[in-house]
């Protein structure tokens, strides 16, 4: 047994040598922000930083942001955050709609440039913990991964388990290729095939390029692993003259945030204090729909996404509220509202606990980066993200 460990442990320390030195091949840059971090500690780059990205969002040049004024600047944050676009989600929305009180604590119709850099200033530090405990990972995918597997060992086994999953018995050998290259991750080597640039600039020139006669015949086990080896030969070509950038993240939600937090009852209080200031009240009662507002609110110190960002995630959630009945609408005082969350913490993180939820994602980055908004692209280059040079 002690024998068994030990052969798993140098595996896994080979896997890791492998990985940094692929890292360290391929120009890795991983985003974890300190960057962030060293600018906002920086009073003085701060300052300027602020002074440039108020004068470009104050649009009528009046001296302090309206509301509208501060909509690119809230689309931004959202992104930053992992939110879907505003309109696609009510619940997403709503949380946008939160980001934007922080500014106005909900009742200015402008904020001065020195609220605008205090709040920016306590978001981005949010920000730099998340991405410190979940960090973006930058990769240049240019076609030496991709190449280094279809040589492994690992290819054929892993190909052939690929065959059975896309082949439906009369499926020709494009529809097989186009299916199974949507299996393959930047683990193998290979930019998410889902971007509409890697599928017009990458894949479908690799396919005309084959030029074969039998790409609409069905199509055999044997078949498709000669062609495939094909494709994916000119698709390693292709990449090295069109390097892909790709942000790659890996995160898992195991509920251990939460478990840290409800055994330490000072912390618990603490927390649970700061989200009840910050709900709307009536006669010392709120509704119970600000619990939702202050279970998203938590998320951070307690190692989950805003809600809206993972729907697995969101569905656990969704479960704890139903059983905890926190969404009938009633209003609640000071007591109730922290046990309902505390259950509702609890529940959630009773799901984790069994049923981790892991989550990668892989984000083609393209260059030039441009972005729509003006907050988060500041010139000197970005303090959120650095691409790796080519």
């Amino acid at each position: 047994m002690a024998s068994g460990k030990m052969e798993n442990g140098q595996q896994q320390q080979q896997q890791q040598q492998q990985q940094e030195v692929r890292r360290r091949r391929n120009g890795e840059v991983v985003v974890d922000g300190s960057e962030i971090l060293q600018l906002v500690e920086n009073k003085e780059a701060f300052g300027k930083f602020v002074e440039q990205k108020f004068r470009l969002l104050d649009g009528d040049g009046d001296g302090r942001l309206s509301v509208r004024e501060l909509q690119p600047a809230v689309a931004d944050i959202g992104a930053a955050i992992g939110l879907p676009a505003r309109g696609s989600s009510a619940q997403a929305d709503h949380i946008y709609s939160e980001v934007l009180n922080e500014f106005t604590k909900g009742k200015k119709e402008s904020v001065s440039k020195s609220e605008f850099q205090r709040v920016l200033s306590d978001i981005l530090l949010g920000m730099a913990a998340g991405l410190k405990r979940d960090p973006i990972v930058i990769l240049r995918i240019n076609g030496e991964d991709l190449n280094e597997f279809v040589e492994s060992p690992r290819y054929e086994p892993e190909m052939a388990a690929i065959f059975s999953q896309v082949e439906s018995g009369n499926s020709t050998l494009q529809q097989c290729m186009l299916a199974a290259i949507r299996q393959l991750t930047v683990d193998h080597g290979m930019p998410p095939a889902s971007d509409s640039w890697v599928m017009e600039n990458i894949i479908e020139p690799a396919l005309q390029e084959l030029r074969g006669d039998n790409l609409e015949q069905p199509v055999t086990q044997e078949v498709f692993f000669q062609e495939f080896r094909k494709f994916l030969a000119i698709l390693t070509q292709r990449l090295q003259g069109h390097p892909v950038i790709v942000a790659h993240t890996e995160n898992t939600f195991d509920g251990n945030g939460i478990k840290k937090l409800l055994s330490n009852k000072l912390e618990l209080d603490k927390l649970l204090d700061c989200v009840w200031r910050g709900v709307p009240k009536e006669k010392d009662r709120t509704a119970k729909q600000y619990i939702r507002v202050a279970f998203d609110r938590m998320a951070d110190s307690i190692n989950l996404p805003p809600y809206g960002a993972v729907e697995q995630v969101d569905a656990v959630v969704d479960e704890a509220f139903k059983m905890a009945k926190a969404e009938d609408g009633k209003a609640v005082d000071e007591t109730e509202f922290k046990k309902l969350l505390t259950e509702i913490l609890g529940a959630v993180m009773l799901q984790l606990d069994g049923n981790p939820i892991s989550v990668s994602t892989n984000s083609v980055l393209h260059e030039p980066m441009s972005t729509s908004s003006t907050l988060l692209s500041p010139s000197p280059p970005s303090p959120m993200v650095s691409s790796p040079s080519e």
